[in-house]
């Protein structure tokens, strides 16, 4: 799949293996500020982790079950984006992504979560996408509500993160 410009400077690329040294560094780099949110940064200790993780990401891309992203900025990874799966019975593409904590705020994520659902339409037929995000995730959840999704539900103890159960507020959107 060929990069995705997002700005002059910025775009999606999908994730190989070469890029697990700098993913991996991100990561690292982010691992306080992710872990709040997210369930698997503290099993990400090295760069062949990271590396394990992007290959089984090709393997379910060439089965037509996912698709992961990496974010570029002037050339440096700044986060990720993925259908974190596709359901090809209903034509749906659940969204999921990452910003390093610096990166927040820039208008990036909104503009790969377009690009991905014109991706999704494209590449795999997608007619229906969804993002799933903590309720108390306000950055997260800015997102969709930007983009025009709507709420669909609230999944009660839908994760659990760091001992701590979070409620996932499920927002959908149609082309």
């Amino acid at each position: 799949m060929q990069p995705r410009p997002l700005t002059e400077t910025c775009e999606l690329r999908l994730t190989q293996p070469e890029f697990a040294e700098e993913l991996f560094r991100l990561t690292d780099a982010n691992r306080g500020y992710l872990r709040r949110w997210l369930p698997w940064p503290d099993h990400i200790k090295e760069v062949a982790h990271t590396e394990a993780f992007i290959r089984s990401q090709l393997d379910a891309y060439a089965k037509g079950e996912s698709v992961h992203f990496c974010i570029f900025e002037k050339g440096m990874i700044i986060g990720v984006i993925a259908y974190n799966e596709i359901e090809r019975a209903t034509l749906t593409g659940q969204i999921g992504y990452w910003l390093g904590e610096a990166c927040r705020g820039k208008g990036y994520m909104t503009m790969a979560v377009q690009a991905l659902m014109e991706i999704g339409a494209e590449a795999f037929g997608l007619e229906r996408f969804e993002i799933r995000c903590a309720t108390d995730n306000q950055q997260s959840r800015a997102i969709p509500e930007r983009l025009g999704f709507r709420h669909q539900c609230t999944i009660q103890r839908a994760e659990q993160v760091n001992e701590q159960w979070f409620d996932h507020m499920v927002y959908v959107k149609e082309r």
